[in-house]
């Protein structure tokens, strides 16, 4: 899958690995960390780095109590005359979780990291250190950039069968030997419980691990952080964080399907009767502060999430979040719409973002996609979800925002822009063009769809024609909810070339397998 060179990320596994293999499923899973246990602070859940540029990145650790963490850098697997980051004291506040932030290093180098757990009574006192390594964002541009994406994790009741190698999607995922993962959210299905087993269409068993957290839907913080928790159980998910960094978005099910801003749900099962789902929000975004590397919310559980990365000359990628600022689902037919999916603030901010952006490329990564219908019926009522609704003809509800946005990259010629999106659960490619389109106002670009990573397969949804979508590329099953035993696993892998600036997009199965490619020409306005 990638001729590109492994500088050390095997061996440098070493460490993760044999933390995790002391973390076992009866012990604790879920619940706090066992003080009483003797010894030294240990960090069985692994290590993750995120939101990595040319100098700086972000390191995350849980340990099994109280604890100071400790980051060492090095050039070297040797460790020979690492640089120290003291980080914070990790207690019961944060779920044992904590995040140190490294600056300064150097750019388009392989950084090699290691986490130390010190007793905060005796900081002599360490537990064995966990390693992991990233490559820092290129300074200069012919050192090219790789990336997968994907999003959808244990979702529809599928959740870790060690017997089809759980999560084996992240080991495919890492063969590419990519700079980062981009998750599209939906990193966990809050609102859907796993059971122990499930009979499949032909008869035979999918058999999940299970918690208690994950025996029913999540309301309080120990729930959603068990939620989090529940995905590292994962030797493969483990093995991935430690080698490749994150760049990590959130959807409706890190809360519940569907959910908006100001909505109350509840007739007292599964949530008890007048549920607000702004309290489910909050609960949940702290604990994604806690579980991920996330620059913008610093751990803070009022911080945003919606962002821009820049991964050096070539590539800048800007994380929306489409759930947080929308409008409520609605039959999505007013002729004015100033909240949109996007807000007013956050419009604004992308805006700004992309005019100021030098980068050959400026992803757009947008948790939901722009042109697929994605219905949210409630009491017969057609609802929806996303951006579009149905109707080919002028901008309506959501496509106001939509339309606005890309006007504005047509006329202040912004180019290189590129979308990648997951939710819906198959793989696709659409080329939107103004001369297939009701609105006409922008010029032609790609959608590119991946997903789901370890969730229930579905049909591709229907096309809108308001913004011209051709689908060039699909693959999706026939019926809905196809467990990942049976297949319709994706991701997607974007390639740019430092020499030539083209950049070219793999969509993938879960093991690999190339399913279509397509090849893009930089410097164009729109793509």
């Amino acid at each position: 899958m990638s001729d590109r060179p492994f500088p050390g990320r095997r061996s440098v596994l070493r460490g993760s690995l044999a933390a995790s293999a002391a973390l076992t499923l009866p012990a604790g899973l879920g619940a706090a960390p066992a003080f009483a246990r003797s010894g030294r602070p240990q960090a069985g859940w692994g290590v993750q780095a995120g939101d990595v540029t040319t100098d700086s990145g972000l390191v995350w650790v849980r340990s099994d109590r109280p604890a100071r963490m400790i980051v060492e850098t090095s050039a070297t697997e040797s460790f020979r005359n690492p640089r120290r980051w003291h980080g914070p004291l990790l207690g019961y506040g944060t779920d044992f979780t904590g995040t140190t932030r490294l600056r300064g290093l150097p750019s388009g180098e392989q950084i090699h990291y290691r986490v130390l757990l010190a007793d905060p009574d005796d900081p002599r006192r360490t537990g064995e250190p966990v390693t992991g390594t990233f490559r820092t964002a290129p300074a200069k541009r012919r050192q090219g950039v790789r990336f997968v994406w994907s999003g959808d994790l244990a979702g529809q009741g599928w959740g870790i069968n060690e017997s089809i190698g759980g999560y084996r999607i992240f080991d495919a995922m890492a063969k590419a030997d990519p700079d980062f993962f981009l998750c599209s959210g939906d990193n966990i299905y809050a609102d859907g419980p796993i059971a122990a087993t499930a009979t499949l269409p032909d008869g035979s068993v999918y058999r999940s691990l299970t918690t208690e957290e994950k025996s029913h839907v999540a309301i309080s913080l120990d729930d959603y952080r068990g939620n989090f928790r529940y995905n590292l159980l994962d030797p493969a998910l483990r093995r991935f964080n430690a080698q490749v960094p994150n760049i990590i978005q959130w959807d409706d099910h890190e809360v519940r399907n569907n959910w908006y801003p100001g909505e109350v749900i509840g007739t007292g099962t599964p949530y008890p009767a007048g549920t607000r789902l702004d309290d489910l929000a909050l609960r949940s975004r702290q604990a994604f502060s806690e579980y991920f590397p996330v620059s913008t919310i610093s751990g803070r559980p009022d911080g945003r999430i919606y962002r821009a990365v820049h991964h050096g000359p070539l590539l800048d990628v800007f994380v929306l979040d489409m759930r947080t600022y929308r409008n409520a689902n609605s039959p999505d037919d007013q002729t004015t719409d100033p909240v949109g999916i996007l807000g007013r603030e956050q419009l604004e901010w992308l805006k700004r973002e992309l005019a100021k952006s030098r980068a050959v490329w400026k992803v757009i990564a947008n948790d939901m996609p722009l042109g697929l219908v994605v219905p949210d019926p409630v009491e017969g009522k057609p609802d929806f979800e996303a951006v579009a609704q149905g109707d080919p003809g002028a901008p309506l509800g959501r496509e106001l925002q939509i339309a606005e946005l890309l006007r504005f990259i047509k006329h202040r010629r912004i180019t290189g822009t590129v979308w990648l999106t997951a939710d819906v659960h198959h793989t696709s490619a659409q080329h939107y063009d103004p001369s297939r389109a009701a609105f006409k106002d922008f010029e032609p670009f790609w959608e590119f769809v991946s997903g789901p990573l370890n969730a229930g397969a579905f049909p591709a949804n229907a096309l809108d024609g308001t913004f011209g979508p051709d689908r060039v590329f699909v693959k999706a099953p026939t019926t809905s909810n196809v467990s990942p035993a049976e297949g319709y696993q994706f991701f997607g892998e974007v390639d740019i070339d430092g020499g030539s600036g083209e950049l070219t997009v793999r969509l993938r199965e879960y093991d690999g397998t190339v399913l279509f490619t397509r090849t893009l020409q930089p410097g164009r306005v729109g793509q």
